[in-house]
């Protein structure tokens, strides 16, 4: 059985040992000292151990703060875009709102009549024709697409030429109030929608103030909306350029159509418009406002007379021959362009072309399309 001395026992003497117990007890003694002397080493390694680990920890916090410190968010720079506005077909010029509308042409017979003056909306529109009808007299085609005035008139009948006129516009919306059965009967076979008034009497607006038959007048934006299928922009019917391209300098055009339809354009420099006047009174529709325009286009025309009755009085229809070629002065920024007018037929566009050979452009902007007869002189002042 062990005891005390037992080897490895603790205080056991070593094998060979003299007085035991002191050498034990001192062997013991250090034994009893040098545990403790161990146990602090570790808990001073421990302590050392945290206090690193402590010390990382607050370097990566310190610099996880710098970081959050540093990393700014991206920043915005806040940037515009600009939508250049559509160009409305019949004009050449900004849309008025930005955006060419989605419509078709629409073309309003507007009486031009002395006892007619001053007639409404013709400012607003995109082109008027002035064509010679019976008795020497003139009645217009207004052409509207990209503005919308609140009423157009006064609205009279058709007439034969407004067929190859409205053939230029890519089948529009043609607005009359009755006419001869012939020119019905021609109507309804052009590429055109007929929309006369008298058949649509909804869209009617009389206008106190104004005697018959001088009081009939329709509002476009109703017409439009009657016509919903319609939705179509017409072609250009003219190209256009802001410079002009050769020309000389002109101040006024004189077109003596009758009498009662003496047609004068004057260049106005201040304006940058052609101004009209009759028989030397400046022109104006209802509101007051003058009527002017940025191109006036002179085309002369084979005219003929019949075969049908216009009136009780036996004025003959006028045909105005509109296909084939003929003479024609662009009048622009005050100046005038002499050349040729070209439309192999009906259905074909019509070109403008120079003495030069080159294709005449027009001023972007409103046009007044004068489609004289041969018959008539035409006097440009320089």
């Amino acid at each position: 059985m062990a005891d005390e001395t037992t080897p490895g026992f603790p205080g056991a003497a070593a094998p060979g040992g003299g007085a035991g117990a002191p050498a034990a007890g001192r062997r013991g003694g250090r034994a009893r000292h040098a545990a403790p002397s161990r146990f602090g080493k570790w808990w001073v390694i421990a302590i050392g151990v945290v206090v690193v680990l402590l010390a990382g920890a607050g370097v990566a916090l310190a610099v996880t703060k710098s970081s959050k410190k540093k990393a700014t968010p991206p920043q915005t720079v806040a940037t515009t875009s600009t939508i250049p506005p559509q160009v409305c077909p019949l004009t050449g010029a900004p849309a008025p709102s930005g955006t060419v509308p989605s419509r078709a042409a629409l073309a309003v017979k507007v009486d031009n009549y002395p006892a007619a003056r001053p007639q409404t909306g013709l400012d607003q529109a995109d082109i008027v024709f002035e064509e010679p009808v019976e008795g020497s007299i003139t009645r217009l085609v207004a052409v509207f697409q990209c503005q919308t005035p609140a009423l157009v008139g006064d609205v009279r009948s058709a007439r034969a030429p407004d067929v190859p006129i409205a053939d230029l516009l890519s089948k529009p919306l043609l607005v009359h109030a009755g006419g001869i059965n012939p020119v019905i009967a021609l109507l309804q076979s052009a590429n055109l929608v007929d929309v006369n008034v008298l058949a649509h009497y909804s869209l009617v607006h009389v206008l106190s103030g104004r005697e018959a038959p001088y009081n009939t007048y329709v509002s476009p934006a109703e017409v439009w909306a009657q016509y919903p299928a319609a939705n179509t922009a017409p072609a250009p019917v003219f190209v256009y350029s802001p410079a002009p391209q050769g020309g000389t300098p002109a101040s006024s055009v004189h077109i003596p159509f009758s009498q009662t339809n003496d047609t004068t354009w004057t260049w106005n420099a201040a304006k940058a418009l052609w101004m009209l006047s009759y028989s030397g009174e400046p022109a104006t529709v209802a509101n007051g406002t003058l009527i002017g325009t940025s191109n006036v286009v002179v085309m002369h025309v084979n005219v003929t007379y019949g075969p049908w009755a216009e009136n009780e009085i036996g004025g003959l229809e006028v045909q105005a021959q509109m296909t084939g070629t003929g003479p024609v002065t662009v009048l622009r920024n005050g100046q005038q362009i002499t050349g040729t007018w070209s439309r192999p037929s009906l259905g074909a566009p019509m070109t403008l072309t120079s003495a030069t050979g080159t294709t005449i452009p027009l001023q972007p902007g409103q046009s007044w399309v004068e489609i004289v007869p041969n018959s008539v002189t035409v006097t440009v002042a320089p």
